[in-house]
């Protein structure tokens, strides 16, 4: 198996050529190869040997064969559109075939500043790496659609950011890197040949049913980027992740997680709940992500608009159908969703009120989201488990919820709520005590004992306390990993 440069062909101004700061500079570094995810190399058969392996995944040597890259791309942060923001601080090392002949890309975060860097050192310190290397593992138990961390390396260097802290460098490996605004950058640019280039590389990737043709196909492109958004974003929901910065940039067209910032896990139920200190007037919050998701749609829809032959009112009209359609397919998704989640094998119109009334309760009472629906598929089980109580506030509730069950076949219900409601997730507390045993010690016992049980987040059994605890810090706050 070897490695290649699959997006070269797209241009110098959106594949920049560029050497990572350690190949530059390898005198003055020590990788050395602090975390290792055995699944995702084994899973794709990476052709990496694990001994050798921190040498190319810092960047110090290049892949056999391919040359280190920046992407450009463009983006609206917040809301607000930067044409030129790009990977500032990120190498595409190379691409390689999975053995079912799928293509993945090998990217590393913190191997110096690229021509995207906009003053910025490009460097990464070891706790964000840390986070992303947790939480994408996490998330990937969960069964959400995500990016994976292959790898942590330690650079041997301080990286300043309010003090030194340890340097660290992210392996990530992805389906593509093929964002929302990657089309914004080229239809910035005018760029008509590489915007069908780009979108005929997700097709390939993503969308091999897609076999219609001319301004039909660009409109099932949409429509099946849409559909994939739909599924993120209910996976999101239905296990509490909370992104925290969903900009057009961190949008992957194939419907995978990206970016592990800001990211952190719902805990008390709210629908307004942020965690990310840069997000201050909620646009990202936990309810807010379906609605961002369809606005991120719809700017894919306008950078996507030059490609079309019939005028462009009339291409409007065809992409406003499409978008009108992403809203009734999350609604539909949407409900789907949380009648998995209450044992529901079959929706009736009283059915809302009940849900209404379950998170109106979760609100007000500040209830943990995981712990509740953990505690009610729990009590189905025929020996539940100790650990997992139905809330005293809820007793009244949970009366009315066992009755509108007990039609249906008990062990089924109790199968389907224990898998779509994980016993245990990635506590916010447990993931700062790990990244400050790492800041600490370069190790962690809790990532050792905690990590096995997070592969296996649907798997209910006695669990020790600190496993399912909510953080106490009601001004936690997650930060960006630049």
């Amino acid at each position: 198996m070897s490695f290649y440069q699959r997006y070269s062909g797209l241009g110098n101004k959106f594949c920049v050529s560029d050497t990572p700061m350690m190949a530059r500079d390898n005198q003055s570094f020590k990788p050395e190869l602090l975390l290792w995810n055995e699944r995702v190399s084994t899973e794709l058969a990476i052709p990496l040997e694990k001994p050798s392996a921190h040498s190319y995944l810092s960047g110090q040597l290049p892949l056999p064969g391919v040359d280190a890259v920046a992407l450009a791309y463009s983006g609206h942060q917040f809301g607000h559109f930067n044409p030129t923001l790009g990977d500032g601080r990120a190498h595409l090392i190379g691409c390689f075939d999975d053995a079912q002949g799928q293509p993945y890309d090998l990217q590393i975060k913190g191997s110096g500043a690229t021509p995207f860097s906009r003053g910025g050192d490009g460097l990464c310190a070891l706790g964000p790496a840390v986070r992303e290397f947790v939480m994408s593992q996490a998330l990937s138990a969960l069964n959400v659609p995500t990016t994976e961390c292959l790898a942590v390396v330690t650079t041997g260097q301080q990286v300043y950011r309010n003090g030194a802290l340890p340097g660290a460098i992210i392996c990530r490996v992805a389906s593509s890197h093929i964002r929302v605004g990657s089309f914004q950058f080229l239809a910035l640019h005018e760029d008509l040949a590489g915007l069908k280039s780009l979108m005929e590389l997700a097709i390939k990737r993503y969308f091999t049913e897609i076999k219609e043709q001319g301004d039909e196909r660009i409109v099932a492109f949409l429509k099946a980027v849409c559909k994939k958004q739909v599924t993120l974003i209910v996976h999101w929901l239905r296990v509490g992740f909370i992104h925290g910065v969903m900009n057009t940039d961190n949008t992957l067209v194939g419907g995978e997680t990206i970016d592990y910032g800001p990211c952190a896990m719902l805990e008390a139920f709210d629908f307004e709940m942020v965690y990310s200190s840069i997000d201050k007037h909620g646009r990202y919050a936990f309810g807010q992500q379906p609605n961002i998701a369809s606005w991120n749609c719809a700017r894919l829809a306008e950078s996507l608009l030059p490609l079309f032959s019939v005028e462009q009112s009339k291409a409007v009209a065809m992409f406003s159908e499409v978008l009108a359609e992403f809203s009734k397919d999350f609604n539909l998704a949407y409900q789907n969703m949380w009648a998995q989640k209450l044992g529901l094998l079959d929706w009736r119109d009283t059915d809302a009120a009940l849900l209404s009334e379950l998170l109106t309760l979760l609100n007000s009472e500040h209830l943990d989201y995981t712990n509740t629906f953990a505690a009610l598929s729990n009590s189905l089980l025929e020996l539940p488990y100790s650990c997992f109580v139905i809330p005293d506030a809820l007793q009244s509730w949970y009366q009315k919820w066992q009755t509108r069950v007990a039609e249906y076949d008990r062990e089924h219900i109790a199968q389907l709520m224990c898998s779509m409601n994980p016993a245990i997730i990635p506590r916010n507390a447990l993931v700062e005590q790990i990244i400050s045993d790492y800041y600490q010690h370069n190790d962690s016992s809790l990532l050792k004992e905690w990590l096995p049980l997070l592969q296996h987040p649907y798997r209910y059994q006695e669990y020790e306390h600190r496993y399912l605890a909510a953080t106490t810090d009601a001004y936690y706050k997650t930060f960006c990993g630049t």
